[in-house]
């Protein structure tokens, strides 16, 4: 269970990693062209609070609760943030309790141009 919660965290970091910039807070979870998840910062769900500039996705597989959040640099549009910090956090039942894998990484605005 480790082994797999590790592998669904580190492949939502990589998602994230590569997509384009403007599709960062869509996810494509099964791969089919189709988009499973948008991100949002609604206070729903796994997203704690409404509007803090913290977009949250979530998904259950195989006995796996993944939550993802993209954390924009500055509050607005995806597309006026400089560069965002991604993290992705994978639960899962264990001896004892539930056990948890945390990621995280920093991506860049390919396109920023403003002061900071």
């Amino acid at each position: 269970m480790k082994t797999r919660a590790l592998s669904l965290a580190q492949g939502r970091l990589e998602a994230k990693r590569s997509v384009r910039w403007e599709a960062m807070l869509q996810d494509d979870l099964d791969h089919d062209g189709r988009t499973d998840v948008v991100m949002a910062d609604d206070g729903q769900g796994a997203d704690v609070s409404e509007e803090d500039g913290i977009y949250t996705g979530q998904w259950e597989h195989d006995g796996i609760s993944l939550t993802w959040t993209v954390v924009m640099d500055r509050l607005g549009p995806l597309t006026t943030a400089g560069f965002v910090t991604i993290r992705a956090a994978a639960s899962y039942p264990g001896l004892g309790g539930t056990r948890v894998v945390e990621l995280g990484t920093v991506r860049a605005n390919p396109a920023f141009a403003g002061v900071r």
